[in-house]
């Protein structure tokens, strides 16, 4: 073979392509090496008591100290639960967000503690129907101090453990957390006050959009290319 006035062997020719074979052979071994992003699919189809509570704690840490899992996506269907569980969920929801994205993707309902998980998200999809919302709390108020006569106690509320006008008090309070943890969430992107959000209502997804309640109609499956987008990873895996 001649190129020009030089004669080129075959020798020569495969020399050539071996050095530009060699890299991309290295480059796709080391691809095909390295572990594919991982978006983390998080369910919750429960109520949030103890149990349910502790097991999305432990896929939250699990999600956060692994560096393979870039975004989480929380997919929710659920009325809410008990305030301490919701808290206890909701505060290390926050700890997770703060070093990877993560996207709620609701189901049948988001309402009461749900929703409360749902705006420590970076992103809430919904489905038109979707139920959304019920900001608020619901407690049982202890009977009026009374005496059994059967029954002795070193205090007035030891049995029921506070007066109701104490239960009332706390009662608001949490209901005041509650609605600015829907503030802090959602931001400029609320369109409505307390006077509508704190009624305890429940909303369809399609009216809990244009209240800035959610950002977006979608599927599950849309909620986990969000959660790539905001990762900025491509051929991911979920798990």
């Amino acid at each position: 073979m001649k190129l020009g006035n030089q004669e080129i062997t075959w020798e020569q020719v495969r020399h050539v392509l071996l050095w530009i074979a060699l890299p991309l052979i290295l480059g796709a071994l080391i691809a095909a090496a390295l572990p594919r992003p991982v978006i983390g699919v998080i369910y919750l189809n429960d109520a949030i008591y103890s149990y349910s509570a502790r097991d999305m704690i432990t896929q939250i840490n699990y999600a956060r100290e692994h560096p393979e899992i870039r975004a989480v996506v929380l997919a929710i269907d659920s009325p809410g639960g008990t305030v301490a569980d919701t808290e206890a969920v909701y505060l290390e929801l926050l700890r997770l967000r703060a070093t990877k994205p993560v996207v709620t993707s609701v189901g049948s309902m988001s309402a009461s503690g749900a929703y409360y998980l749902s705006v420590g998200s970076d992103y809430i999809f919904a489905r038109p129907t979707s139920e959304v919302g019920n900001v608020g709390v619901i407690g049982y108020l202890p009977p009026a101090p009374f005496i059994f006569e059967d029954i002795a106690s070193t205090g007035p509320y030891k049995l029921w453990g506070s007066p109701r006008d104490t239960l009332m008090r706390e009662m608001e309070m949490i209901k005041q957390s509650f609605y600015q943890a829907v503030r802090l969430g959602r931001g400029d992107r609320l369109q409505v006050g307390p006077e509508v959000i704190l009624r305890g209502q429940i909303w369809p997804g399609s009216q809990a959009l244009r209240m800035g309640l959610i950002d977006a109609l979608g599927s599950e499956s849309e909620a986990v290319e969000k959660a790539a987008s905001l990762a900025h990873v491509a051929n991911y895996q979920t798990a």
